[in-house]
């Protein structure tokens, strides 16, 4: 069997459906029903019941119970055969907004020191996803951004400078700079990252506290594309709740304008973690000291 369509299986009962389970793993919704269609024709029997809530049948109890093990065990596989000969190369991933904000110039800066460096691997993933890699040995470093206190004590961590997630509007709109009224905003499309990533769970906790739901705006339009959620702003289709360090350009030039709201946490604390086993490798040295030195410099 195919260990990835193991793991589709696996993250389809952990997630409770193929849709949430299609969005973590970036491949389609039918990509999904098709593996999982496979694996029931292999073993010759059905192992989700689809008729509600995704369950497990008798045999895909016994599946997914093996599948889980053979998976953890291929990722034990993988951690142990890159500590047997360690090569000159980083596997880094971040938060997408800090990808889309300072991911490029990290780079520059760190190739331009390391020319001969023979393997560069980057992902961008939600914070919970950054730190379980890490845990299992996937990353060797990563930056997140979140609002409250992680145990982070198995690993080796630096304070970034935070960032902010606020709401944007096109300037022609003619919203008001910086604090504006709930309603005002609420009046429009709104344009968020895909449920269950840091700003739409932020949104949706400031909202819970004030009372309000997202469905009290005009229309939620869920994008897991940040390129796509700014131009269709700057299009003048409506606003966005995002990173500010990732719309930066746009306010400065007076393109976009940002806004907070009474009651809203808009703060966001952003942290450079870095896999303990791999403090001593001079070249991941180098890495983290290019990160920080972004912010220095700023």
């Amino acid at each position: 069997m195919r260990s990835e369509y193991l793991r589709t299986l696996v993250e389809s009962i952990v997630t409770g459906s193929f849709a949430k389970a299609a969005d973590n793993l970036c491949i389609t919704q039918s990509a999904v029903s098709r593996r999982i269609k496979f694996l029931e024709d292999e073993c010759g029997y059905p192992l989700v019941d689809r008729s509600g809530p995704l369950l497990l049948t008798e045999a895909g109890k016994v599946v997914y119970d093996r599948a889980h093990k053979m998976l953890q065990l291929e990722d034990e596989l993988l951690r142990d055969l890159r500590g047997l000969a360690p090569r000159q190369g980083i596997t880094f991933c971040c938060t997408p907004s800090f990808g889309l904000a300072y991911l490029p110039e990290v780079i520059k800066r760190f190739m331009r020191c390391n020319p001969d460096m023979s393997e560069l691997k980057f992902s961008f993933d939600m914070p919970d996803k950054v730190l379980d890699g890490l845990h299992k040995g996937v990353y060797q470093v990563g930056v997140i951004e979140h609002t409250v206190d992680l145990d982070l004590s198995d690993f080796d961590t630096w304070d970034l400078p935070g960032d902010e997630v606020v709401f944007v509007s096109p300037s022609p709109l003619g919203l008001a700079e910086k604090v504006v009224p709930l309603e005002s905003l609420m009046t429009h499309d709104l344009f968020i990252r895909k449920e269950g990533c840091c700003s739409s769970q932020l949104l949706e906790l400031n909202m819970k506290n004030l009372g309000r739901e997202n469905s009290e705006f005009k229309r939620v339009i869920f994008c897991d594309d940040l390129h796509m959620i700014i131009d269709a702003v700057l299009e003048g289709n409506g606003v966005a709740f995002i990173s500010r360090s990732v719309v930066e350009k746009h306010v400065r030039d007076g393109r976009l304008r940002t806004h907070h709201v009474d009651g809203f946490v808009h703060a966001y604390r952003r942290t450079l973690i870095l896999n303990k086993p791999a403090v001593s490798d001079p070249l991941l040295k180098n890495f983290v000291n290019g990160i920080r030195a972004v912010f220095n410099e700023k």
